[in-house]
This record gives C-alpha cells, sequence and structure tokens, in this order.
C-alpha cells in the first residue's frame, strides 16, 4: 500500500494534458469509486476519532492533521449507501475541495490508474437528481464511479450568496445584458454558478463539460459570425469528463473565430498551480470554487478588462 501512496502530492504533471489520474477506492461493497489524485492531501489509516455533538449526521468526528483540526465524513452515508463500520482497517483520504480540507472515510483503497479525460464518460441519462455520480470510466472492464463531492459538500455546509445579495446588474457598454457561457460537469456548481450570475442580471448557457462547451462554441459561429456577437465570457471548470477545461481552452485559443473569447477557469483545485497553467492554456483568470463574492468580482474584472462593461 505504501508504494502506491507514495507521493500522492507530487502527481499533478498530467493536468493540462487532457490526461488525469484517479485514487481508486471502495465504501463498503465491490462497486469501486475514483477521485482525481491531484485533490488528495494524503491517504493514512483512519486514527481515532472525536466525537462532536450535534453535528451533521455524516460528519462522524475530527481529527488533527499536521496541526490542523479537519472534519471526517462518512462518504458512504453521504451518497445515500449504508454507513460504514468504524475499524482499523478503515482508511481516511485527506482532500482538498473549494479551499477546504476534509477526511473521507473509506473501507479500503485500492490504487492509482492513469487515464485521458476523454476515457471519463458523463453518468447514464435517467440516474435523477438525487443520484451522487459526476462521471464514470472503465478499469479492468469494471465501472468506475467518479462522486460529484462537490454535491456532497453543498449539502453538508450549504451555499452561502448573502455577500452579493442587492449587488446592481453588470451591462454591456449598449446596455445590455452580458451572456456568459457555463461549462461545468457538476450539476450542483453550474446551479451555484448560475444562481451566482443571475443575481447581476446575466444571461446564461450550461455546457456539461468541456467537450460540450466547445460544440455550443462552434455552433454559435458556424455562420461565420463574431463569437462576441454570442457569447461575452466562457466560465470552466477545469476537471470534466471528454474534455479538461485547460484543453478547452487550448481549443479555444487555437480556433480563429472563438480566439479572443474571455475565459475564466473556476475550480476547486490548487490555486498556486492553477496560475501557472492558466498562463500556459492562454485563459484570462482562476479563481478558486466556491465563493459567490470572489467570483462576481472576477467575471466583472473581466469584462472590465475586455472593455466589455
Amino acid at each position: 500500500m505504501a508504494g502506491i501512496l507514495d507521493g500522492v502530492d507530487q502527481r499533478t504533471n498530467l493536468v493540462g494534458e487532457n490526461r488525469l489520474e484517479l485514487l481508486l477506492f471502495s465504501l463498503g461493497g465491490r462497486q469501486r469509486f475514483g477521485i482525481n489524485v491531484f485533490k488528495v492531501q494524503e491517504v493514512i489509516m483512519c486514527p481515532a476519532l472525536t466525537k462532536i455533538a450535534n453535528s451533521h449526521p455524516m460528519v462522524i468526528g475530527m481529527t488533527n492533521m499536521r496541526g490542523k483540526t479537519i472534519s471526517v465524513m462518512d462518504l458512504a452515508l453521504a451518497i445515500g449507501k449504508k454507513p460504514l463500520k468504524h475499524s482499523d482497517n478503515n482508511y481516511l483520504i485527506i482532500t482538498e475541495y473549494n479551499r477546504q480540507v476534509q477526511g473521507f472515510l473509506t473501507s479500503g483503497v485500492d490504487r492509482i490508474v492513469n487515464m485521458n479525460w476523454s476515457e471519463i464518460k458523463a453518468p447514464p441519462k435517467g440516474l435523477g437528481k438525487d443520484n451522487y455520480m459526476t462521471a464514470v470510466t472503465e478499469v479492468d472492464n469494471e465501472l468506475i464511479e467518479i462522486i460529484d463531492v462537490e454535491k456532497v459538500l453543498a449539502e453538508l455546509l450549504g451555499v452561502d450568496l448573502s455577500a452579493i445579495d442587492g449587488a446592481e446588474e453588470v451591462k454591456t457598454k449598449e446596455d445590455k445584458s452580458i451572456r456568459v457561457l457555463v461549462v461545468d460537469d457538476s450539476s450542483v456548481a453550474r446551479n451555484q454558478i448560475k444562481r451566482t450570475l443571475d443575481k447581476l442580471g446575466m444571461e446564461c448557457t450550461i455546457g456539461k463539460n468541456g467537450l460540450d462547451g466547445l460544440n455550443i462554441l462552434k455552433n454559435m459561429v458556424k455562420d461565420g459570425s463574431d463569437i462576441a456577437d454570442h457569447i461575452d465570457v466562457l466560465i470552466s471548470d477545469v476537471e470534466m469528463p471528454e474534455m479538461d477545461g485547460y484543453t478547452l481552452t487550448s481549443e479555444i485559443r487555437a480556433n480563429e473565430a472563438l480566439k479572443k473569447l474571455p475565459i475564466l477557469l473556476h475550480t476547486s483545485l490548487s490555486g498556486v498551480f492553477n496560475q501557472s497553467m492558466v498562463a500556459k492554456v492562454g485563459a484570462d483568470k482562476f479563481v478558486p470554487k466556491f465563493n459567490a463574492e470572489d467570483l462576481a468580482r472576477e467575471v466583472t474584472e473581466i469584462l472590465e478588462t475586455k472593455g466589455i462593461v
């Protein structure tokens, strides 16, 4: 197991190449799940946990990691499965999402697999809004489910839009509504972004992954029109099935009809790494998920810089 887990925090060189590495784990049954290694800070045997009175049911306790107190969640319970029995054989996957560190209790950790984002597919249609699957892939002829962790955390922490209550609508210089293409594979993240932009009076078009977003843009200009006639700014996630946000940005910048489109990358991945990737692929800005005030400020600054507002 040590060989699998050594250097997890160093395995980031594939980001930006439309590739990722998945850490495979289990939640008490035969089904295996995957999480992007880039989100993982550490994997450890589950230590003793301190119970917290009146905490959310999915929070099974707290632990101290390198001087920092973190919440530990039963990921099986969070996605509607039977709660895991806490034992000495359980593993904690320590992750960072949306600028917060948390631990997820698992029944076992398998191995790391190297994949292309084109091998990561959207979940089957018709699953309903109560499912927690954001993507699927196949490893060793077995279906691997990738959990929508942002949905899990949104249900635990909620979404605070109070900082932009009463915000003034943002209009173009011609006093028209700002048109935004929002590309994200998480339905929860799309809704969070849309609610924020609605408060700013902006109109949203939705894409469910990078390839979907690219096709939407190409269809807009297939008649030879200028992309600025259709969309004022793109807000894109980075981690997405079929095509990641970095590759989407590179494709846009290489397309003569699309290359001037302002692009804001909006992701829960590491901020320091993203700053260098923004320059590499040609995006305009990067903002960590999810803070409504930060998102509103950054998208407005892009529009001001480009002379759109």
